[in-house]
């Protein structure tokens, strides 16, 4: 049987490629610390739930295509807060962020076409793309330069005749890296300039530790063409299992393209739909709780690593990841080995390997992405066995 090249050219995600070796580590008694996906321990808001039970439709149908009034007004509402008018028509729910960027490269890229993406990027954007028939032209950056990359001369080197747009995340995954209002406003100028859709994955908005106000790419006038937003309850809200994800843009050109996979997939949930709505009547104060937290987790990973001999690092500003170049030739065997071979006590780390969040080979292979979702003290620990681990994985390199 033939499959097809698409998919064959795509790979399993890193966040979840050694979910069968940790079960088995499991089963053996080794408790582990789950840095490797970006699922949070933060409670999601009682309105999601309380708008679950009040939920007493006597035939659960079909949502509308374009999403249920009560999702479109609250998400209205939200940009509202933060000075962007949107009709009804700009937003789209889709199942997840996952489906509004898969939806979004779909109506803007052909066999052959390009989109230019930061490196390291978020890996699923790769089969994403890939099964479009695009390919992802990648910006390299470093933690030496904080990931930066909004640089004139650095993008317009990877445009070409095939490039049909630029995808940011913003704060990033994996890095945490942030961009300032001045250069995101070059990245705009950079899409316009050339006519090209910039995507902005902006689903981490609320996560920022410096005292940076809420901003979206929306917020800058003149640019509604270009622009397509790639938005979602899941991290905003702690509500990755409702699947409720947000394709936003002024293009209505783009939208009605949109609407077309939108009505291929007939509908998202009704029923997490409606409870999503009630999440966006959350008090400001629950984000600056959550702001608070997530800082202290950074602190206690970051605070760790920037100390463990041959570790580099940056300290994110955003999101909540970050990445680190480990002492290691290949972290996906050192991954293997600590659910394998080794534990602390009984326990033991997991984290995703680097190599998939890049597009250029060869780089990446000794990087990690740390996800620090769980509490400071777990953190704390998950560090401390981090640690530990490297000093002896690499006396049994010698």
């Amino acid at each position: 049987m033939k499959f097809s090249s698409k998919i064959e050219a795509c790979g399993l995600s890193p966040m979840r490629v050694f979910n069968g070796i940790a079960a088995d580590a499991e089963k053996r008694g080794i408790k582990i610390y789950h840095l490797n996906i970006g699922q949070p321990d933060i409670k999601t808001p009682a309105a999601y739930y309380e708008a679950l039970k009040n939920f007493d439709a006597p035939v659960l149908e079909y949502a509308p295509s374009p999403g249920v009034p009560e999702l479109l007004d609250a998400v209205k509402g939200y940009y509202a807060n933060i000075g962007i008018d949107l009709d009804r028509s700009s937003i789209l729910p889709m199942n997840g962020g996952s489906e509004a960027y898969q939806a979004a490269f779909a109506c803007v890229l052909d066999d052959g076409d390009e989109v230019i993406i930061p490196e390291p990027y978020y890996p699923n954007y790769h089969t994403a793309v890939t099964l479009t028939g695009g390919k992802i032209h990648p910006l390299t950056t470093c933690a030496e330069e904080g990931y930066f990359y909004a640089d004139r001369a650095r993008v317009e080197a990877c445009i070409n005749e095939h490039t049909r747009a630029i995808v940011i995340t913003n704060p990033g995954n994996p890095t945490g890296a942030v961009l300032t209002q001045d250069q995101l406003k070059l990245m705009l100028d950079i899409a316009k300039e050339h006519d090209l859709f910039i995507i902005c994955d902006e689903v981490y908005r609320e996560f920022t530790y410096n005292g940076e106000p809420l901003h979206s790419a929306l917020q800058f006038p003149g640019y509604e063409e270009n622009i397509v937003i790639i938005d979602s309850v899941s991290k905003r809200f702690s509500a990755c299992g409702a699947r409720v994800g947000l394709l936003v843009s002024k293009n209505a050109a783009f939208m009605q393209q949109a609407m077309k996979w939108a009505q291929c997939r007939l509908a998202s949930s009704t029923v997490d739909q409606l409870a999503s709505a009630a999440l966006y009547s959350t008090e400001p104060s629950y984000f600056e709780d959550v702001r608070v937290e997530y800082k202290k987790r950074r602190d206690a990973a970051f605070s760790r690593l920037e100390k463990m001999p041959g570790v580099v690092c940056h300290c994110p500003d955003g999101a909540f990841y970050m990445m680190a170049a480990l002492p290691v030739d290949d972290s996906a065997k050192f991954q293997t080995w600590l659910l394998n071979e080794f534990n602390d006590n009984g326990e033991t780390v997991m984290f995703s390997c680097g190599e998939p969040f890049y597009g250029t080979p060869g780089l990446g292979k000794n990087e990690i992405r740390i996800a620090y979702v769980l509490n400071a003290d777990d953190v704390a620990r998950a560090m401390d066995i981090l640690g530990k681990a490297l000093v002896e994985y690499n006396k049994l390199q010698k």
